[in-house]
């Protein structure tokens, strides 16, 4: 198997022992990320500028890839609290266009520097 590990400044380093994606023949599995600011690595406040902050981050992976968020198949989505779903619907279209990637939505309990909401993302690149 031939992977390449996906690296950029753009988006927040990893806060553990994975990598911001990894690529193997056309496919990238980008890990999950969170409202970090990539300057900073201070969380953003708020729901809404979490989901934003993260879309901007997967964004900027996505890049470092050699693609865009439109190239994504799935994105899983970790909320805290459901309710903050609508907002997530509402958020996403803004950064992608039809037709939408499949997805999933999961209630957790916690999540990494107590963020509100982590997406991961599984891209397809030519």
């Amino acid at each position: 198997m031939n992977r390449k590990i996906i690296h950029t400044d753009q988006a927040p380093k990893a806060i553990g022992t994975y990598s911001q994606a990894v690529q193997t023949g056309n496919t990238v599995y980008c890990s999950g990320q969170i409202g970090l600011d990539p300057q900073t690595m201070q969380m953003a406040d708020g729901i809404d500028a979490q989901i934003h902050r993260v879309f901007d981050n997967l964004k900027a992976v996505a890049d470092a890839a050699g693609g865009t968020l439109n190239d994504v198949v799935r994105f899983t989505v970790y909320l805290i609290d459901l309710k903050h779903f609508a907002k997530v619907n509402e958020i996403m279209a803004t950064y992608l266009a039809e037709p939408y990637p499949a997805r999933a939505a999961i209630g957790v309990a916690s999540l990494p520097r107590d963020a509100l909401v982590e997406i991961d993302a599984v891209m397809c690149v030519a």
